[in-house]
C-alpha cells in the first residue's frame, strides 16, 4: 500500500540523524559501525535509527561474515518526491485559479 509506505518514508526522513545516515549512504555502501562513528550516541541508538530506515525500505542490509553493510535504496525517496510534486502542482493550480478569480473580481 503506497500510503503506508509513504508514511514510513516520511517518518524516517523526519529525523536529522536518519537523514545524515542516508546522506552518507548516498556516497556508497558502509558498515554499521562506520555509520555510527560521527554520532555522539551508543551503537544501539544508531541501530534503532537504522531499523526505522530499513522499515521504510530506504536502506538495504548485506551481511559478510560478522560485518553488516548498508546501502541506500532510493526508490522510496522517489515515491515521496513524486507525492510532494503532485501536491505542489495541485496547490499551484488552486492558487493560480484563486488569483485569477480575485483579479476578475477587482476588474
Amino acid at each position: 500500500m503506497l500510503s503506508a509506505a509513504l508514511d514510513d518514508t516520511m517518518l524516517a526522513l523526519s529525523d536529522s540523524t536518519r537523514r545524515a545516515i542516508l546522506q552518507r549512504l548516498a556516497a556508497g555502501e558502509a558498515r554499521v559501525t562506520e555509520l555510527a562513528a560521527p554520532f555522539a550516541m551508543a551503537l544501539n541508538a544508531v541501530s534503532k535509527h537504522i531499523r526505522v530506515l530499513e522499515r521504510a525500505a530506504l536502506v538495504k542490509r548485506r551481511k559478510a561474515g560478522r560485518e553488516h553493510f548498508l546501502s541506500l535504496n532510493p526508490a522510496p525517496l522517489n515515491q515521496a518526491a513524486d507525492w510532494i510534486e503532485h501536491q505542489r502542482n495541485l496547490w499551484n493550480d488552486r492558487l493560480d485559479a484563486l488569483e485569477r478569480a480575485l483579479a476578475e473580481h477587482d476588474d
